[in-house]
């Protein structure tokens, strides 16, 4: 089944470039929130990479725990290194990464293969799934007449990922006994290390002053030091795995080899059930396939109080958790698309036990924590999710355990709720915010400085809002519930809609009735006055919004938050926290508005393959930044290079979403074909 995915590999051209060889990063995860993440070259560049980043303080609390295994070859006297390392000097030594011939990517699994003479070795890194446990392995695969072994420093670790490590006060207990070494760290984790068939020594020594470019040009802290725990030793001249397993958990897998199946029989599963539910990825491209596999990384176990067994989606990786407004945005994508209908009922009922005042969470709440509701767009992507379910499912029981939920929603919006959210009963338009919040997908603040406020009536909310009520109406009909009172206010609301169009009728007006009266400015959020099933537009309005947004914003990867003629325009997101936020909706490319500009160009011109193509530049991507992922955001100038998180769910979920729909409709349109009567 794996040989389905698009192959994403690298030759001594990349491999032996140490430019090239960090910007392409691993990244991969255990489906219960723990992650592992580093370079092709195995060096750190940022304060998130380790080999296991697992969530010790429950739901999503995550501590960096193992930050490095670093092989050295011994060859008789000699010790040459299979890992890379930067200083704070500026130094990078050793240079392992000259040694690398080979990169792929097998499914999810990172493999590297290094050539030192006629020795040839293969290294792989991969996590148990449902498990905080991380497997290092190596194996001979040529030079078996040297009989060589290899020594592994375990760097152990345990601040928060987000934080800066303050080696006086880690001060674990270290002890070994032949193939098992434990770190404890009272009242928090014990980290296990086995060595299957090798031995480990027990050691304490701070490996000091780390260099982190990647932090550096983040404006943050660009210094780490880890603890070295132990040293493992294996000889590898039998060719079998040889390695560690990492893990938080009481008990680790001493069969290397069988662990390793495992991983590659969940990943194929994960693509398996794609191809299972859906025939349509028989012929799916191989990119689409590892946004298929991508999806795995994101849909994760939650449990919340009420919901022992709840699912949620981790926003993006490294420095996100889940989000109302992300999860149900990325829902349809990462799993109605993929075949994953009972994660998206989990998912959908485990938020419903948080719907208050008609809102959904903006973050989801950890352990002890009070929910903030500060978002007025989750809940109406939540009514949108739920649309999605039912019609890929027809799961109308689930619909109708959840209507007097939904149906609370749309009360709440119309009689008023939180920040001033409320309709305006004069034209049925949905209004929102208040001074000092940001309550719109484009919520960047510094302080007490909302970048981008649009206290109003934003464009997307009331495209979301009508598409909220054409929704209701359709559950209301299919629960034989009163279906009157949602399409009047439908109605309305699309009546009042019309009030978005400008004079000229080029697009849309992205806020009315705001503290100062029409905001014009040209954002990419009238697409979904288009893209979303509902549309409150006519035909031909909606082909003027798609020519609005096609001749100023539109981009390979995504559209830009921003017209790149507006005096605010950042065509580069770069510099520290304030310059970042300050840019962060002036201008970056959005790659989850790709799927939504494709979705908008089938509304419009109706060539189901032709809107597809918009897609396809994902696929380069996908051998880029973070391997098999989509990343957060690219610069608004080109040639638009990744930032933000390198690995995020709607990014992902939005093009694998409009791929799917798309698909669907080229083959309902062929099925037509061969069933109309011939002439």
């Amino acid at each position: 089944m794996l040989e389905r995915l698009a192959p994403i590999g690298f030759g001594r051209e990349i491999c032996g470039d140490l430019a090239n060889a960090e910007r392409r990063e691993w990244w991969i995860g255990n489906g219960s929130g723990a992650y592992a993440a580093g370079t092709i070259a195995q060096s750190l560049t940022r304060r998130y990479h380790g080999l296991l980043i697992a969530p010790v303080d429950p739901p999503l609390g995550r501590c960096l725990v193992l930050a490095k295994a670093d092989a050295e070859l011994v060859v008789g006297d000699r010790r040459i290194p299979l890992f890379t390392n930067r200083w704070a000097s500026g130094v990078v030594v050793p240079e392992g990464h000259l040694g690398l011939e080979n990169f792929h990517l097998d499914g999810t699994i990172p493999v590297w293969r290094f050539a030192i003479g006629d020795i040839r070795i293969e290294q792989r890194v991969w996590m148990e799934p449902g498990a905080n446990t991380t497997h290092i392995a190596w194996r001979l695969l040529a030079g078996h007449d040297r009989d060589p072994r290899l020594s592994v420093a375990i760097l152990a670790n345990g601040r928060d990922h987000h934080g800066e490590t303050w080696m006086p006060g880690f001060t674990p207990e270290i002890a070994a006994a032949g193939d098992h070494l434990t770190m404890r760290v009272h009242d928090r984790f014990a980290l296990l290390v086995a060595a299957p068939g090798g031995s480990i020594v027990a050691r304490r020594a701070w490996i000091e002053n780390f260099d982190l470019p990647v932090e550096r040009e983040r404006g943050l802290a660009d210094r780490d030091h880890h603890l070295c725990i132990g040293r493992a030793e294996f000889t590898l001249g039998d060719g079998a795995w040889h390695g560690l397993a990492a893990s938080l958990d009481r008990e680790v897998s001493a069969d290397i080899a069988a662990a390793l199946g495992r991983r590659r029989a969940h990943d194929g599963a994960v693509l398996e059930r794609a191809l299972s539910t859906y025939p349509g990825f028989d012929t799916a491209p191989g990119w689409v396939m590892r946004l298929v596999l991508a999806a795995d990384f994101y849909v994760i176990g939650r449990p919340v109080s009420g919901v022992p067994d709840g699912r949620s989606v981790i926003a993006g990786y490294p420095w996100f958790g889940d989000w109302g407004r992300d999860t149900m945005i990325a829902l349809p994508g990462l799993c109605l698309a993929t075949g994953r209908y009972g994660d998206a009922l989990k998912i959908l009922e485990t938020f419903a036990h948080f719907v208050d005042q008609g809102m959904l969470p903006n973050v989801f709440p950890g352990a002890g924590e009070v929910p903030e509701y500060n978002t007025v767009d989750a809940a109406l992507w939540y009514l949108e999710a739920w649309r999605s379910y039912v019609a890929a499912t027809g799961d109308a029981g689930a619909l109708a355990r959840v209507f007097p939920v939904l149906a609370e929603i749309i009360d709440w919006h119309r009689r008023g709720t939180r920040f001033g959210i409320a309709v305006d009963p004069a034209d049925g338009l949905l209004r929102a915010g208040e001074p000092g919040v940001q309550l719109t997908w484009m919520d960047a603040r510094v302080g007490d400085w909302v970048v981008t406020p649009r206290i109003g009536k934003p464009v997307e909310i009331n495209a979301l809002w009508h598409n909220a009520l054409a929704a209701m109406a359709g559950f209301a009909e299919q629960l034989g519930e009163a279906v009157a009172p949602y399409r009047e206010a439908a109605g309305q609301a699309r009546a009042g809609f019309q009030r978005f169009i400008r004079p000229d009728r080029r697009g849309l007006f992205d806020v009315i009735d705001g503290p100062d009266g029409v905001d014009a400015t040209l954002r990419p959020n009238q697409l979904l006055a288009v893209s979303l099933p509902a549309s409150p537009l006519d035909p031909d309005l909606q082909r003027r919004v798609l020519d609005q947004c096609g001749g100023a914003l539109a981009t390979s990867y995504g559209l830009r938050s921003l017209a790149p003629e507006h005096s605010d325009y950042r065509g580069s997101y770069r510099g520290g926290v304030r310059e970042r936020d300050g840019a962060y909706h002036q201008g970056p490319v959005w790659a989850w508005l790709l799927g939504h500009w494709a979705l908008a160009h089938y509304q419009v011109h109706g060539d189901a393959a032709a809107s597809q193509a918009w897609l396809e530049p994902i696929a380069d991507h996908l051998a880029d930044a973070a391997l098999g992922h989509v990343s957060e955001i690219f610069d608004g100038d080109p040639p638009h290079a990744p930032r933000g998180a390198p690995a995020q769910a709607w990014s992902a979920a939005c093009v694998l979403d409009a791929w799917w729909r798309l698909e669907c409709a080229k083959r309902a349109a062929d099925q037509r074909s061969q069933d109309a009567p011939s002439n």
